[in-house]
């Protein structure tokens, strides 16, 4: 099995107890978990770090969730460049989507799987990539 990047969207679920999806990023991450390495990169661990008041207390939640930390490479910072580019050709009108290039672009690079919420534009702009999303 692949190793595993798992998106913000996730952990923060779990994190911040979203009535919808924690179930969901819970279970996914147990069952993944167990088979394989769960990674993040510095812009997951940016994102998340909003729901913590201190860095102990986010890189307590995060050993305990057995996350490790890859940086991101330099061959994924360019082709997330490019497929920002891509994006901003389609005219794609979010104001800040560079982060969602980089975890997908590392991933892609990496040849690594992808658990998140945000399948369209995983799918479209790094369709190499096996995203596990809910159906």
């Amino acid at each position: 099995m692949k190793e595993i990047l798992v998106d913000s969207n996730i952990i923060l679920d779990i994190f911040l107890d979203d009535p919808n999806w924690a179930d969901w990023s819970e279970s996914t991450l147990t069952r993944y978990g167990g088979q394989t390495n769960l990674y993040i990169n510095p812009v997951i661990y940016s994102e998340v770090s909003i729901g913590f008041k201190k860095i102990e207390e986010l890189e307590s939640a995060l050993n305990k969730g057995g996350f490790r930390m890859l940086e991101i490479p330099r061959e994924a910072l360019f082709l997330a460049g490019k497929a920002y580019l891509q994006y901003k050709k389609r005219k794609g009108s979010r104001k800040s989507p560079l982060p969602d290039f980089y975890i997908g672009a590392q991933a892609a690079v990496l040849d690594l799987d992808l658990i998140t919420r945000d399948r369209g534009r995983y799918g479209t702009y790094f369709p190499a990539v096996r995203t596990i999303c809910p159906e």
